[in-house]
């Protein structure tokens, strides 16, 4: 069985979201061992934010979230510059994971501000679920329905038509 972690910076505090995410866990923790790992963002307290500490608040995230990542994992960074595939292609990349005998795999979803070129470098695969911008939450509830779409490919369901 496959190991997948969530690591997300920030919290779910709209019940719709918890309620659908919670689902796609549940649903998820049938095919595969699922973890959600929630982690505070650093706060900035300046009205006209810099990017020198928009850096420095990333990089206070990195360190969190590396500590967070399981030893062997391959990570998955959610980012604007990254790759974009079809529900096929993540059932694939799941499965050779698994086939090559280290399924294990982290996502990883960044504050408002993103993620830090730590996090991005660590990052055996930078993904991107659309070209559009989403809410952290609602990207977070959509990920979980496409890690629970590339199970169920992988599985032969009829869940992906």
């Amino acid at each position: 069985m496959q190991n997948i972690t969530l690591i997300c910076i920030g919290k779910l505090n709209m019940k719709y979201f918890s309620d659908g995410c919670q689902e796609y866990i549940k649903r998820i923790n049938v095919m595969a061992k699922f973890k959600v790992v929630e982690l505070a963002e650093e706060q900035i307290y300046e009205k006209n934010v810099s990017e020198a500490n928009i850096l420095k608040a990333l990089d206070k995230e990195a360190e969190k979230i590396l500590d967070q990542i399981p030893k062997g994992s391959n990570v998955v960074a959610l980012c604007i510059e990254g790759k974009q595939m079809p529900s096929t292609k993540l059932a694939q990349f799941f499965s050779d994971k698994a086939v090559a005998g280290n399924g294990d795999i982290t996502f990883i979803i960044g504050s408002s501000h993103g993620l830090s070129k730590i996090v991005k470098a660590t990052a055996m695969l930078k993904f991107s679920m659309s070209e559009m911008t989403f809410p952290h939450q609602l990207a977070r509830l959509m990920l979980l329905e496409q890690i629970y779409r590339a199970l169920s490919i992988n599985q032969g369901s009829k869940y992906h038509k």
